[in-house]
């Protein structure tokens, strides 16, 4: 029986392949003496006796040195923010309304004839145009009322002038006239507080009420004084000479506008008086230039003395 020889490669060359005589199969390679190799199967036993790892090393990091821990203390005594800053600038004019006191800034401290009359002329002049506006305006108004509720009648009939017509017209004049002194003081107020005052601004009042019925209060008691040997009527009108600038600066009610006022000019009714004459002395020569003149000296008057009400009472409590 003969034997085949298994399939698959067998070892050692086929006898049937060329063999490449520059590649030899299984070529033996030359050992590096310097390395020599363990022969199969008698490995050396594991290093049992190699030096143990390295255990001393330095224990881990706990003994540090401890943080430092004299640093300075955090910042709590630094000096304190700087408080003593100058207040916020306070003493701007205020607005125009009914405002209270404490106002003029820039006012010299005490009133001064001289000054009174001078600071009403020249804030006049530097808005001369609206001013003898207003005031034609005024005389304008004053004189339609008249045509309208009396014309021009000259008739010696005295009991006509008790007709009810005659009555409503004096009544309608008088209010009128009230309103029309209270847009001058509104308007004079204006300049003071330095608010250049437009045609408009002569009217920015709401206190109607008051001031009619402190008008009205005033009227009687001058006229009573005036009927007591004319020097009571003097007296009261001149204590009662800003109770309207009571009222439209400080809205204050009519009684209490009154008696502000007879508080303020009695307590300097040395200046206020001569302040008085000087004034009532411009307009007398006012009215004998034709008239003419008065459209200059009401609003030199109305400034004048609006001006020495705020140098007055601006420190006064409201």
């Amino acid at each position: 029986m003969s034997v085949n020889p298994p399939d698959g490669p067998q070892d050692g060359p086929d006898p049937n392949q060329p063999q490449n005589p520059q590649y030899p199969q299984n070529p033996q390679y030359p050992q590096n003496p310097q390395y020599p190799q363990n022969p199969p199967g008698n490995f050396p036993p594991p290093s049992g006796n190699n030096p143990p790892p390295p255990g001393n090393y330095p224990p881990p990091g706990g003994n540090y040195p401890p943080p430092p821990g004299n640093y300075p203390p955090p910042g709590g005594n630094y000096p304190p923010p700087p408080g003593n800053y100058p207040p916020p600038p306070g003493n701007y004019p205020p607005p125009p309304g009914n405002y209270g006191g404490g106002y003029g800034a820039g006012l010299p401290p005490t009133l001064n004839v001289g000054d009174a009359i001078s600071y009403g002329w020249n804030t006049f002049k530097n808005n001369a145009g609206v001013w003898v506006g207003i005031v034609l305006i005024a005389g304008v108004i004053q004189i339609v009322l008249s045509f309208v509720f009396g014309g021009f009648d000259t008739s010696s009939d005295f009991s006509d002038s008790f007709s009810a017509w005659r009555i409503l017209g004096s009544l309608v004049t008088a209010v009128v006239g009230y309103l029309i002194n209270a847009a001058l003081i509104r308007g004079a107020l204006h300049e003071i507080d330095g608010n250049k005052p437009a045609i408009g601004s002569f009217f920015q009042f709401g206190n109607v009420a008051s001031i009619i019925i402190a008008s009205i209060l005033v009227g009687i008691m001058v006229g009573i004084g005036f009927v007591l040997l004319i020097i009571p009527g003097i007296v009261l009108a001149f204590l009662t000479w800003w109770t309207l600038q009571f009222v439209i600066d400080r809205n204050e009610d009519a009684i209490t506008a009154i008696k502000s006022s007879f508080k303020a000019i009695s307590a300097n009714a040395g200046p206020l008086f001569l302040l008085a004459l000087a004034l009532f002395g411009i307009n007398v020569l006012g009215l004998i230039a034709c008239l003419v003149g008065l459209l200059v000296t009401i609003p030199v008057t109305i400034i004048a003395s609006t001006y020495a009400y705020r140098i007055t009472t601006r420190n006064a409590p409201v």
